[in-house]
């Protein structure tokens, strides 16, 4: 899918690996690595430690620790962005049917954005500023990361 300034790739094989990445957004202001998952409960990002202790943030949805997730979308961020040198990349967990509050809701954790569908629909659109050209950058992600 590809509309002026935004193109999307589904279901990316990551080359040398059994690994996908889910959803790829190319906006002008840069690169979102989107990792969707259907999960019930409330996502809520957990913060322990601070003053004495080091800080430490987990991510639960229901009373599942899901930190883990956060860890694989930096990994693939890495990934994408040993491809696109300097131009920026950003991760996002969507998770589809949990269950969010009707206010406020989505948070980030180590810079992963944590957000519902049309929320990350909103976000993506905003990204107008850049200076990404969005066809080139399709182009050059679609050819590294093939259709799984």
């Amino acid at each position: 899918m590809a509309a002026d300034g935004l193109a999307v790739l589904h279901d990316r094989r990551i080359p040398g690996s059994k690994a996908n990445i889910d959803h790829i957004a190319i906006t002008a202001g840069g690169i979102w690595v989107i990792d969707a998952k259907r999960y019930k409960g409330r996502p809520e990002l957990k913060i322990e430690g601070g003053i004495l202790r080091p800080r430490v943030e987990k991510l639960l949805v229901g009373r599942r620790d899901c930190t883990k997730l956060v860890d694989g979308v930096l990994k693939q961020v890495d990934i994408v962005r040993d491809l696109v040198g300097d131009v920026p990349v950003t991760g996002a967990l969507c998770f589809i049917e949990a269950d969010w509050p009707l206010i406020g809701g989505a948070f980030s954790t180590r810079g992963v954005h944590v957000l519902w569908p049309k929320r990350l629909g909103n976000v993506l659109i905003e990204q107008t500023v850049g200076n990404v050209d969005v066809a080139r950058m399709r182009e050059l992600v679609a050819a590294r990361f093939k259709s799984a």
